[in-house]
């Protein structure tokens, strides 16, 4: 083969490779969105990734097999699990099409890798329903409170898990939401938000990838009534430092609609690290 013909068969290798991954990101943010199913090439997540970012994760796999992951592998692989009927579950496109070769699949043969995704998912397909969503709240809102933000929103999902619900910050300014908005859309560490921001005044509402955070204005943990904002049963992360023992994160729980209380930095008295 000539050196000409060579780049050509390589160009249009290529080209195919990322043609396939083109059609893998519908896919992976259906899954995510709409069956709370985290998809990932041997622990390495695909959430919000461009093709390239695909490809990057499938030759990463040769650190783990030792040989190259194809795209033209996992693909059927990731088609047949949109077909099932699965709620909150991991699912590695790499260890599955791993294990589906090794076994001797064929994966040109849909009825088969079907019956192995059966076998691999039996314990949750057909418990849609059954794992509710989750209100967070982030009590306060610096660099970690934001790091937290950035992570519920690219984990979101409409179906389960956990779901970011308010911030509660005191009012510093008249244009306070504004403000806060502009700090969670560009970090000076993390760089700039993946996706879109604006901001709803009339409602103190700050709307990030489609989903509305209650920007909610208060002193005190205890004087919060989240029923009032359609929260309930919410998980409280206090990331302000400012009670860190059993008594003062215990004034989140008198707050009507709290469950749980988490916090973040080293615990104090009682409080297990």
């Amino acid at each position: 083969m000539s050196a000409s013909a060579s780049i050509d068969k390589q160009q249009a290798d290529w080209n195919e490779r990322v043609a396939l991954a083109e059609k893998m990101i519908p896919l992976l943010g259906q899954l995510r969105r709409e069956k709370n199913v985290v998809t990932s090439i041997f622990g390495r997540q695909l959430i919000n990734v461009a093709e390239t970012d695909i490809l990057k994760q499938h030759r990463f796999a040769r650190r783990i097999i030792n040989n190259d992951l194809p795209i033209a592998h996992t693909m059927p692989i990731l088609e047949r699990i949109a077909e099932l009927d699965l709620n909150t579950v991991a699912a590695d496109l790499g260890a599955l099409a791993t294990a589906f070769e090794d076994k001797g699949g064929d994966f040109g043969d849909t009825a088969a890798i079907d019956e192995f995704l059966k076998e691999q998912f039996a314990d949750v397909i057909g418990t849609r329903g059954d794992t509710p969503t989750t209100d967070v709240v982030l009590y306060g809102f610096g660099r970690i409170g934001r790091l937290l933000a950035r992570i519920l929103l690219a984990q979101s999902s409409e179906k389960a898990g956990p779901r970011l619900r308010a911030i509660v910050v005191r009012k510093n300014s008249e244009d306070d939401l504004q403000k806060r908005a502009s700090l969670l859309r560009r970090d000076s560490v993390h760089g700039s938000f993946d996706g879109t921001i604006w901001v709803d005044e009339e409602n103190n509402v700050i709307w990030a990838n489609g989903t509305p955070i209650q920007v909610i204005y208060a002193n005190k943990p205890a004087e919060i009534d989240y029923t009032e904002y359609g929260i309930d049963n919410a998980i409280v992360v206090d990331n302000t430092g400012v009670w860190r023992d059993r008594e003062g994160l215990g004034q989140h729980l008198q707050a009507k609609g709290v469950a749980r209380a988490l916090l973040t930095a080293p615990g104090k008295g009682d409080i297990k690290n």
